[in-house]
């Protein structure tokens, strides 16, 4: 075994803490934290070289995401390909069934309506009004005395 590698040896020998796989998901947890944290306190090269790092990270990780993507539009477009004669889309297949129970609902409302009365609407009556007092001054307000 090449020189230090005391740890290695160690980790081979007694093995790892109970709880190390908790503390290290914790760990990564707060990772996003302390990066932004990072990112508002840092000035000058420093952050730059930090953004200039999460940048890289991002740009990666949209990468991994578009390839996942495009696998699983693959794997959609071959299971498209495999359609059966004579099936029926998806917003075909209810149709009756929706139409049944519209009819139902309709014919519910409309009871409910002629219940209640609600065909006739009273029409309230207009007066007709004359010309100077259609294009007359109006004045509001509480004065006592308005001019004319």
């Amino acid at each position: 075994m090449p020189q230090n590698e005391y740890m290695e040896e160690h980790r081979k020998k007694f093995g790892r803490r109970y709880d190390f796989e908790e503390l290290q998901r914790k760990k990564k947890g707060r990772e996003p934290h302390k990066n932004s944290e990072m990112a508002q306190k840092l000035r000058g090269i420093k952050a730059k070289l930090h953004n200039r790092k999460r940048f890289v990270e991002k740009a990666e990780m949209k990468k991994t995401i578009r390839l996942q993507q495009a696998k699983d539009a693959k794997k959609k477009a071959d299971d498209d390909e495999k359609v059966p004669d004579g099936a029926v889309p998806a917003y075909l297949l209810d149709r009756e069934g929706v139409s049944r129970t519209k009819v139902l609902s309709n014919m519910i409302k409309q009871k409910r309506k002629e219940k209640a009365g609600k065909w006739q609407v009273p029409i309230p009556k207009v007066k007709a009004m004359s010309e100077a007092e259609m294009y007359k001054v109006m004045r509001t307000g509480k004065r006592k005395s308005q001019p004319v």
